[in-house]
């Protein structure tokens, strides 16, 4: 089985809470407080194995938590921080959130280990609240909440050059042929159940990686047959090699063919025809000395600029044309760069919605922001770090903070604090 969609829960850890004891020691009836913090609850962390190739580990455990952080101790014992998880998948992986199907990380390209749920942080002890006029505070910071977010993993296969057409046309003997992948080949439909990778090597440490997609049908884009499930794993590729069955063994007629998969193609996702393209006509073996199939590609497809290439992949005729055509074509495409998508949704501002917070006015004339949602969110943001400041920024934005601050009459230069934390606005 190969699987390359899931749904799972993930949650962070929270927090351990501050804790609340006094110094009891001999000759020393009144001790004060001395309650240490909580320790950090265990981030949700996703990594890249790159010996992985499907999401199967993913169909029987469908919850993933990391440890909260232990409550502190008495004598300014700090508790102890919670493990992280590290979940590991497959490179080309795509988290999404399930609720609005916005990209939360997509595990390519750099991103090899990422962040994606933070744990809570620890509470502090009650010896943080001592002042002159409360000497013995009873009360202690509690730890900040875990995170739990429903996820999708999608994995979307990463190669260069796809093979796309309908089933049985020889995509399979041809990537057999060509790398060294092993599909399974028969003369039947849907052979191939799942994208099948390979190394085509052209000598001289020249070589690209080549996907064997499973054969689409007419009606793919909605639903109808196999194609649907892996259309995904097209999106990846820099080239595309259409192959299609030019002596027509199966009744049908290939310029056709080629029409009904290019319309799949585009009800799924218009930019896949946009990708450079080429045309291996196979079965030049099989094919009647009448047959005008060839001529009839040629002058349909060249003009409109998909290259036209007779190939024979079972007597291994015309593939060596086929395949530096397509190595030219990936040294000249736009994209050279895998197709990374961009992040869209960061799971933490969720946490945030419901939190009320006020802007007031100080003495000094500095603009004071105050409340659950300031606190909650400097607990999880780390601003030393550039992530963390940018992350920052946006909160900013994205909760009506600015807004809220501009309508209250600040303006550039003007000072604002939230708690320590003090910056000079610039819009």
């Amino acid at each position: 089985m190969f699987t390359d969609s899931v749904t799972i829960t993930i949650k962070s850890g929270k927090g351990g809470n501050g804790h609340v004891s006094f110094r009891r020691e001999k000759y020393v009836p009144n001790g004060g407080p001395d309650g240490g913090d909580g320790g950090k609850g265990g981030d949700i962390i996703f990594e890249v194995d790159p010996g992985m190739n499907t999401l199967n580990d993913f169909r029987h455990k469908r919850k993933w938590a990391a440890q909260n952080g232990e409550e502190g101790g008495k004598r300014n014992c700090h508790g102890k921080k919670g493990e992280d998880l590290v979940i590991k998948v497959p490179e080309g992986t795509i988290i999404r959130d399930e609720g609005t199907n916005e990209v939360i990380m997509d595990m390519s390209g750099e991103h090899k280990r990422e962040v994606i749920l933070p744990g809570g942080r620890g509470g502090n002890g009650n010896q943080h609240y001592a002042t002159s006029t409360m000497q013995a505070p009873k009360y202690a910071q509690p730890g900040q909440d875990a995170i739990e977010l429903l996820v999708r993993l999608e994995l979307k296969v990463i190669a260069d050059v796809g093979l796309v057409g309908f089933p049985s046309v020889g995509k399979s003997t041809l990537l057999s042929m060509v790398s060294n992948a092993t599909p399974k080949i028969a003369d039947y439909h849907f052979t191939t159940l799942q994208p099948i990778l390979g190394v085509v090597d052209l000598g001289d440490g020249e070589g690209f990686v080549m996907a064997d997609i499973p054969g689409l049908i007419e009606g793919a884009k909605d639903g109808v047959g196999l194609g649907h499930d892996f259309l995904r794993h097209i999106e990846r590729t820099r080239v595309l090699i259409h192959v299609v069955d030019v002596a027509g063994t199966e009744g049908r007629d290939p310029v056709e063919d080629v029409y009904a998969i290019h319309a799949e193609l585009s009800a799924f996702e218009p930019k896949l025809l946009e990708k450079p393209m080429v045309l291996a006509a196979n079965k030049t073996d099989a094919l009647l000395p009448e047959s005008d199939a060839l001529e009839r590609l040629k002058e349909e497809f060249e003009p409109q600029g998909i290259k036209v290439f007779p190939i024979s992949a079972a007597k291994n005729e015309g593939i060596k044309e086929l395949l530096y055509a397509v190595k030219e074509r990936l040294d000249t495409a736009e994209n050279q760069k895998t197709t990374v998508y961009e992040s869209t949704f960061d799971p933490k501002l969720r946490m945030f919605i419901e939190e009320p917070f006020t802007v007031t006015r100080a003495d000094d004339g500095a603009f004071v922001v105050e409340g659950p949602k300031i606190e909650k969110m400097l607990g999880y943001t780390n601003l030393e770090s550039e992530k963390g400041f940018l992350f920052f920024q946006r909160f900013m934005k994205e909760q009506g903070i600015i807004k809220e601050l501009e309508a209250k009459g600040m303006k550039e230069g003007d000072t604002v604090r939230l708690y320590e934390l003090e910056f000079t606005y610039y819009p």
